[in-house]
């Protein structure tokens, strides 16, 4: 299954290497959608089906805590995870986005690598990217 992701940084070349990042992790990605701010991201939300939010922390006009906040308050959006991806490093700040809800918290720089193994936890999906099947030999004619 592939998941729709919505990236929210108000920064345009920031989004380009979130999502080409995304695209090498080998993460199972779908529909990709963008927006500069909280505001911007809460109309893509309420438009498209959505799986998962990827969001900076430092945004004008709505940052990313408070996105995460809005998002928590709306009951069609509440069950969406939401990741941060942020230069932010003290253990409160990170702690912080943790207790208002995000799922997980990114630092700035990652690799396709740290994308890929924490969306597919964060998501419920197997590491190696494939579908767990049944390797028994029952009902094979050979």
């Amino acid at each position: 299954m592939a998941f729709n992701v919505l990236i929210v940084d108000d920064s345009s070349p920031m989004r380009s290497v979130i999502k080409k990042t995304l695209k090498m992790s080998g993460f199972k990605v779908g529909e990709i959608y963008e927006a500069g701010n909280g505001v911007e991201a809460l109309k893509v939300l309420k438009e498209n089906w959505l799986d998962l939010v990827l969001t900076d922390y430092n945004m004008p006009e709505m940052d990313g805590l408070e996105l995460i906040e809005e998002m928590k308050n709306d009951e069609l959006l509440a069950a969406i995870p939401i990741v941060v991806i942020t230069t932010e490093g003290s253990r409160e700040k990170l702690q912080m986005f943790l207790e208002k809800g995000a799922s997980d918290c990114i630092q700035k720089p990652f690799t396709p690598e740290v994308i890929r193994t924490k969306l597919n936890k964060i998501l419920g999906e197997p590491e190696d990217g494939y579908e767990q099947t049944d390797e028994s030999d029952e009902g094979l004619d050979f």
